[in-house]
Order: C-alpha cells, then sequence, then structure tokens
C-alpha cells in the first residue's frame, strides 16, 4: 500500500505539480524484491533531479530512498565504499571530501541521488563518475534477483550507460560501490573557471576541499537553485563533434570555446551554443533559459511539463539552424 493521488511538486527539481496514483516509498532493498514478486508496472523516482513530468503518473512510483554509507575495504592508498542508491549525491561528495578523500571533488553540488549517477555517468568539471565507480549492485525487475554490474559492464559513455539503453527499465539500482584515493590522487583543475577561482584564492597547491569549494562557489554563481526557481541543472548535453568540423566552426565564430574528446572529436559548450543563439535570460510565458547560464532551463512559476518542453525544443531547432549541431536532452521526459 501507498499513498494515493499524491503530489510530485515536492519529488521533481523542475516543481512540476505533476500527480501519482500510488506513491510508495522504498527503504530497502528486501521491500523492493518482495514488491516485484507481485507488480511489475510502475514508475521508479530517485531524486528527481533529471525528469520533466508532462503528465501524472498513472501507476505505482517506487520512490527509492534506502539509506547507507560504508567502507568495504581500505588500505594507504585507497578505499572502496558502498553507497546506498537513495542517499543524496552531494552529501556523500561533501562527506567523501570532509574526509579528504580523492576522486569526486569535481562533481559537488550535482542535484539527484547517488542511484541515478551510474545510469547517467553524472560529469561536471572535466570528470566523469564512471573513473570512480567500482561495481554496481542492482534488482532484475523481471527475477527479483539482485545482480551485480562491473565497471566494464556499465558500458560507460558520455551521459549514459547500460541502465539507460539496452537494460533501461530492467533494472533498479539498489547500491553503488566507490573506489576513491587517500593519496597521490590527481587533481582535475584545469576545466571551466577552476584555476582562476583557486588563483583569486591564492591557492597555489590546492587540497580536494579546495576544489570542492571552488566549484560550489562557480556553481552557485551560474546555476539557480531548484529551491527558488525549479530546474535540472544542465538541461542539454555538450555536442560532440568531428575535428574537421569544429576547425570550420571556430573560423566562423572565433571565440568559440571546445575541448579535445580525443584524436578524433572535439566537445563544444552546449551552453555557447544555446547563448549565442540568443536564449539566454529569454522568457517565455513560465519558463525560459536561466539569465546566468544558459544551458540552464528555468520555470518561473506554474510552468507545466510540456511548456518546458516545448521551450527545449524552441531552443534545440535555433542551435540547428545557426550551427548545424543537433543538441541532445540530458533528461528524461515523462
Amino acid at each position: 500500500m501507498g499513498l494515493g493521488n499524491f503530489s510530485l511538486k515536492s519529488y521533481n527539481t523542475f516543481g512540476i505539480d505533476a500527480y501519482a496514483d500510488n506513491f510508495i516509498e522504498i527503504t530497502t532493498e528486501d521491500q523492493l524484491i518482495e514488491y516485484l514478486k507481485t507488480n511489475k508496472d510502475f514508475f521508479v523516482l530517485g531524486g528527481g533531479s533529471n525528469i520533466v513530468l508532462t503528465q501524472n503518473i498513472e501507476k505505482d512510483v517506487l520512490y527509492i530512498n534506502n539509506k547507507g554509507v560504508s567502507v568495504i575495504e581500505e588500505d594507504d592508498i585507497s578505499l572502496l565504499i558502498k553507497v546506498s542508491a537513495g542517499e543524496v549525491w552531494n552529501d556523500l561528495v561533501m562527506w567523501v571530501v570532509d574526509k579528504n578523500y580523492g576522486g569526486i571533488e569535481n562533481l559537488s553540488l550535482i542535484p539527484g541521488k547517488v542511484g541515478a549517477s551510474p545510469i547517467q555517468n553524472i560529469g561536471a568539471y572535466g570528470v566523469e563518475v564512471k573513473d570512480t565507480i567500482d561495481r554496481v549492485e542492482a534488482v532484475n525487475i523481471t527475477t527479483g534477483c539482485i545482480e551485480i554490474f562491473t565497471n566494464k559492464q556499465c558500458e560507460f559513455e558520455y551521459r549514459t550507460s547500460v541502465f539507460k539503453t539496452k537494460y533501461k527499465n530492467k533494472y533498479i539500482i539498489t547500491n553503488v560501490f566507490f573506489r576513491l584515493k587517500k593519496e597521490s590522487y590527481k587533481l582535475s583543475t584545469s576545466y571551466g573557471d577552476i584555476e582562476k577561482e583557486l588563483n583569486y584564492n591564492n591557492i597555489i597547491n590546492p587540497t580536494v576541499k579546495n576544489i570542492s569549494d571552488a566549484i560550489v562557489k562557480i556553481r552557485k554563481s551560474k546555476l539557480p537553485d531548484p529551491e527558488v526557481l525549479g530546474n535540472s541543472g544542465s538541461f542539454f548535453k555538450n555536442p560532440i563533434v568531428k575535428n574537421e568540423f569544429c576547425l570550420s566552426l571556430s573560423q566562423k565564430f572565433s571565440e568559440m570555446p571546445y575541448y579535445k574528446v580525443d584524436d578524433n572529436n572535439m566537445k563544444i559548450p552546449a551552453g555557447w551554443l544555446i547563448e549565442k543563439a540568443g536564449f539566454k535570460g529569454e522568457v517565455f510565458g513560465n519558463v525560459g533559459s536561466h539569465s546566468k547560464q544558459a544551458l540552464v532551463i528555468v520555470n518561473y512559476g506554474g510552468a507545466t511539463g510540456y511548456e518546458i518542453v516545448k521551450h527545449a525544443d524552441r531552443v534545440i531547432n535555433k542551435v540547428k539552424e545557426m550551427f548545424s549541431i543537433d543538441i541532445e536532452m540530458e533528461v528524461n521526459i515523462i
């Protein structure tokens, strides 16, 4: 049994007032496995930070809210931790940073829960979570059995994984295992404004906390607080294009930033493309592109999921028209 006709407004960071026919909070693996014995048609909800609800959910909504962080093994150089899927991602980052462990400090202040981190292969400021994930524990929806996926089996790529592709809606992640460094770790400071922020504070030999603090400050200066303005953080993926295309585009737009992905491909910031297309700070009814970061779509109050998707399509079409680049939504449309 759960809660009927339940408002999901406070369970999605866009603040969309959609309703669930039946809301069930899942706090243990055993509870989840027992539920799956008799139920197969449901919607899984985590932190609600990567979804746009365009309709009411006319089925059970399983809210994954199991908790726990524990050290599995440890030596002088590294440690392996097991983290429940229902833990808030940034709470985990702050716990890790406070202990001076290296690996996820660049992922500070990303909204959502731990269970979503491998699905999306979340990333920011030159770091992706795949670099620290040792393995993922998930329940097979069909069999109700717990299965283990190694890092390789997760098939991580840019903002995606096997849980978002061939195994989408086939597993529910319950625990994620992270391998973190205790010493001899390499800090990533070259992406974005990290070095600028460190230099401003006269930090020459930064710690993981220095990196985390810098990123938190940068993100707060550019990104709106979902508690104040509904949003899902970065709404679009940064497009990856061939070197030749990037070169030709940079000749036309000399100020265009880009970053090397590999020997054949470059990544262009979607935020720059969207800003150049004229959307930064523009408001269309109840929605718009944020005034400080064009990559973020904002609910200015009372917006429906339909309005948000319509604005996203508007942005996609204009960027395509101006740059011949297809930008993809990072969020899931429900």
